[in-house]
C-alpha cells in the first residue's frame, strides 16, 4: 500500500480557505461527495481531487473558519429529497426549506451550519394504494396516490434505481392509511421497501425511455408569445435583456399563467427585493385554470444575490431534478430560471478560485457544456412507467449592458429553440412586454401550428404570417420616415404604418397589472388579430376607392381596437367592432 493511501482517512482537515473554495487534506472522498466543513459543519461538495488534496465548494459563508478544522465526508453526492410536500414550499439553493429554518432560528437571518430535511419527515399523509398484493411492478411504476395539495395528486412510484431496467417484481405487501414519508407503504418480493420519500443526485438526469417531438404549446396567456413566438411543452426558451427591460416580470407572468401542471421557479442570484415580491405575491394569486391558490402547484427556490455564491451554482440542478420527478408522474412541468447569467457568474468565480484556465470573458471553458447539460434535461418524454410528461425550461439571461454577443447569451442561443429578445428602447417607451419582434424567433412554430389550427382557428398560421409581414414592412418604412418624414410616403405606405401601429399598441402590448389584460387566451389573441386585419382590408378598399388617407385614419371606431385587451366579453365586443369598422369605412365611398 502506498504512503498516500496509508495516510488517507475518512475525515480530513482544512488546509486552506479561499472564499467559498476550501482545500482539505487526507479526506477519503469521491467527486461530488457532500461534506461538512469546519467546527460549524458547513455544507459543501467535492469538486476536485488531486493526490491527498481535496477541493470543496462550500454552500455557506466561510468567514471565520480556519486551517486545521475538521472536514467530515458523508460519502453521498448532493441529492434532493423527493416526495409529498415539495409544492407550496420555498427552498434555498440546496433544498433547505426557508420557513422551517426561520422557525428553527426564530429569525429570518439564518446562522451558518443550520440544516433541515427537504420535506417534512413527521407529517402524516393519507396514502391510497393503486396496486394490490400479487401485482407485478417495474421501476417507476405508481403504487399509490397522495393528495399533496388541493390541485395536485402526488403519485408514489417505485424508485428508478430499485430495480434493473426491464426487471419486474411482485408486490407482497401494500398498505393504506396515514403514514410519514419514511414509513414503508409497499414491499416487493425482491426485498425492496417503498416509502413515499426518494433521494436523487441533482447532477444526474432521471431515466426515461424516449425523448419525443413536442406537439402541444405551453400556452402563456401573453399575446406576443402565443401569437408570434410560441414555446412547446417540453421546449426550451431564453429571455435575454438588459437591466430594467422586464425579464423578471415576463418570468413572473409565465409562472402565474402558463398552462403547465407544475411550476418550479428558481430565483438564481437575483435581487432580494424581486424574490420577496414573488414570495409575497404567489400565495395571494389564484390559478386561472383551477381557481385554487397558485402556490398549490408551485415550488420556489430562492437563492438571492446576497446568499453564498456556491449554492447559486447548485440551485438550477435542484430545480430541474424536482421538475423531472413530477414529469415522471406524467405531469407537464415548467421551470423558470432567473437568471442563468448569475449561475454562470457563480461558475466563473469558483473556476477562478480553482485557478482553472479561463475561457472567453473569464468564464470557464466548460460554460457551454454546463448550459447544454441543463437545457438538455428539458423535453417531452415517454417515462419508464409508460406515462408521458414534459419539462419546459425557460431561462432568463442578463447580458452586461444588454450586449447579446457576450458568452452566456451566445452559448444559450446555440441550445434553446425559442428566443424572446427584450429591448431596452421598447422598455423606455413603456412598451411592455418589451420583446423585440424583429430579433425574436421560435423554431417550434411549424410543429405547433396543427394544435392551433385544431383548437383555435384553421387560418392561425396565415394570420400570424400576415402580422409578421406588416411589422417587417413597417421596420423598412421607418428607415425612410426618419430621412424624409411620414408625409412624403405614398398613401398606401402611410396606411401600412397605421395598421402596424395598431398591431404594436393593441396586439403586442399587454398590461401585466390589469386584471383582464394580464391573461389573454389564444382565442382572444386570434380575434384581436382578425379585427386589425378587418380594419386593414376595409381601409385599403376605401383607399382604392379614392377616399383620402386622413378620413380613413380618423374614423371613430378604429381606436376601439386598443380596448379589446381589457374586455371580458371580448367575443361580442369584437363582432360589434368589426361590423362598426366595416360600416364606417364603406360609408366613406
Amino acid at each position: 500500500m502506498s504512503q498516500t493511501a496509508q495516510t488517507v482517512r475518512e475525515d480530513g482537515i482544512i488546509a486552506s480557505v479561499s472564499g467559498p473554495v476550501v482545500v482539505a487534506r487526507d479526506l477519503d472522498a469521491r467527486m461530488n461527495d457532500v461534506v461538512y466543513v469546519g467546527d460549524e459543519g458547513l455544507m459543501g461538495e467535492v469538486i476536485e481531487i488531486e493526490g491527498d488534496t481535496t477541493t470543496i465548494q462550500v454552500y455557506e459563508e466561510t468567514s471565520g473558519i480556519s486551517p486545521g478544522e475538521p472536514v467530515e465526508n458523508t460519502g453521498e453526492p448532493l441529492s434532493v429529497d423527493l416526495g409529498p410536500g415539495l409544492l407550496d414550499t420555498i427552498y434555498d439553493g440546496v433544498q433547505r426549506p426557508l420557513d422551517v429554518l426561520e422557525d428553527k432560528m426564530g429569525s429570518p437571518y439564518l446562522d451558518r451550519g443550520v440544516d433541515a430535511p427537504g420535506i417534512e419527515l413527521d407529517k402524516q399523509w393519507e396514502f391510497e394504494p393503486t396496486v394490490e398484493e400479487g401485482d407485478e411492478v417495474g421501476r417507476g411504476d405508481v403504487v399509490g396516490v397522495v393528495e399533496e395539495t388541493i390541485t395536485i395528486d402526488h403519485k408514489v412510484m417505485v424508485p428508478p434505481d430499485a430495480l434493473e431496467e426491464g426487471e419486474t417484481a411482485e408486490v407482497v405487501d401494500v398498505k393504506s392509511g396515514s403514514f410519514t414519508v419514511e414509513d414503508t407503504v409497499a414491499e416487493l418480493d425482491t426485498g425492496v421497501e417503498i416509502q413515499m420519500r426518494q433521494e436523487w443526485p441533482v447532477r444526474e438526469a432521471r431515466p426515461t425511455v424516449e425523448k419525443k417531438t413536442p406537439r402541444t404549446p405551453l400556452v402563456s396567456g401573453q399575446r406576443i408569445l402565443d401569437g408570434l413566438f410560441p414555446i412547446a411543452k417540453g421546449g426550451t426558451a431564453a429571455i435575454p435583456g438588459p437591466f430594467g427591460s422586464g425579464k423578471t416580470v415576463t418570468q413572473h407572468q409565465l409562472a402565474k399563467y402558463a398552462d403547465a401542471d407544475i411550476i418550479i421557479y428558481v430565483g438564481c442570484g437575483e435581487r432580494g427585493n424581486e424574490m420577496t415580491e414573488v414570495i409575497d405575491d404567489f400565495p395571494e394569486l389564484e390559478d386561472p385554470a383551477t381557481g385554487n391558490p397558485l402556490m398549490a402547484r408551485t415550488s420556489l427556490i430562492a437563492n438571492t444575490s446576497n446568499m453564498p455564491v456556491a449554492a447559486r451554482e447548485s440551485c438550477v440542478y435542484t430545480g430541474i431534478t424536482i421538475a423531472e420527478f413530477y414529469r415522471d408522474m406524467g405531469y407537464d412541468v415548467a421551470l423558470m430560471a432567473d437568471s442563468t447569467s448569475r449561475w454562470a457568474e457563480a461558475m466563473r468565480e469558483i473556476s477562478s478560485r480553482l485557478e482553472e484556465m479561463p475561457g472567453e470573458e473569464g468564464y470557464p471553458a466548460y460554460l457551454a457544456a454546463r448550459l447544454s447539460q441543463f437545457y438538455e434535461r428539458a423535453g417531452y418524454f415517454e417515462n419508464i412507467n409508460g406515462s408521458e410528461g414534459s419539462v419546459s425550461a425557460i431561462g432568463a439571461v442578463s447580458p452586461p449592458g444588454g450586449d447579446f454577443s457576450e458568452p452566456v447569451t451566445q452559448n444559450t442561443l446555440r441550445i434553446v429553440k425559442t428566443f424572446w429578445a427584450l429591448d431596452a428602447d421598447l422598455a423606455e417607451r413603456r412598451h411592455f412586454p418589451s420583446i423585440n419582434w424583429n430579433e425574436s424567433y421560435s423554431l417550434y412554430k411549424d410543429q405547433l401550428d396543427p394544435w392551433f389550427q385544431e383548437e383555435v382557428a384553421d387560418d392561425w398560421p396565415e394570420k400570424r404570417q400576415w402580422a409578421v409581414d406588416v411589422l417587417d414592412e413597417e421596420t423598412e418604412l421607418q428607415e425612410i420616415v426618419q430621412l424624409v418624414g411620414k408625409d412624403a410616403l405614398p398613401e398606401d405606405q402611410q396606411l401600412t404604418l397605421e395598421v402596424a401601429r395598431y398591431l404594436r399598441e393593441a396586439y403586442l402590448q399587454q398590461n401585466a397589472f390589469h386584471p383582464v389584460d394580464t391573461y389573454c387566451p389564444p382565442e382572444k389573441t386570434y380575434l384581436m388579430l382578425t379585427t386589425i386585419e378587418t380594419f386593414n382590408d376595409e381601409a385599403f378598399d376605401a383607399l382604392e376607392a379614392g377616399v383620402p388617407i386622413e378620413e380613413i385614419i380618423d374614423i371613430d371606431s378604429a381606436p376601439k381596437i386598443n380596448r379589446i385587451g381589457v374586455q371580458e366579453d371580448y367575443e361580442e365586443y369584437v363582432d360589434e367592432l368589426k361590423s362598426e369598422i366595416t360600416e364606417e369605412l364603406r360609408s366613406l365611398y
